[in-house]
């Protein structure tokens, strides 16, 4: 899959993927680049969640995710991350 412009880059995949949650659950998991770009994209492009394509992975899951992150603190930790990497030089 060729990269995006507004997707993560593999320095930024780098420093924010130790910083998810890896909680093995019975299903096969989809991949949390691929969700997070995908949650990236929702907000990006101001669309429903029911409109992220299909190579982000399911809607549901897209949606599902960002709220467990949400209430688990994930996104403070994440936004932290990329800001210090960029020297808090960031637009989101």
């Amino acid at each position: 899959m060729t990269r995006r412009r507004y997707e993560l880059t593999d320095r930024e995949w780098e420093i924010l993927s130790p910083l998810l949650p890896n909680k093995p659950r019975g299903v096969p998991r989809v991949d949390d680049r691929r969700v997070l770009n995908g949650i990236l994209w929702r907000f990006r492009t101001g669309s429903p969640w029911a409109e992220i394509p299909e190579r982000y992975g399911p809607s549901t899951t897209c949606y599902n995710r960002f709220v467990r992150w949400r209430k688990a603190g994930v996104w403070d930790r994440l936004l932290e991350a990329v800001s210090k990497a960029y020297d808090g030089d960031i637009v989101m």
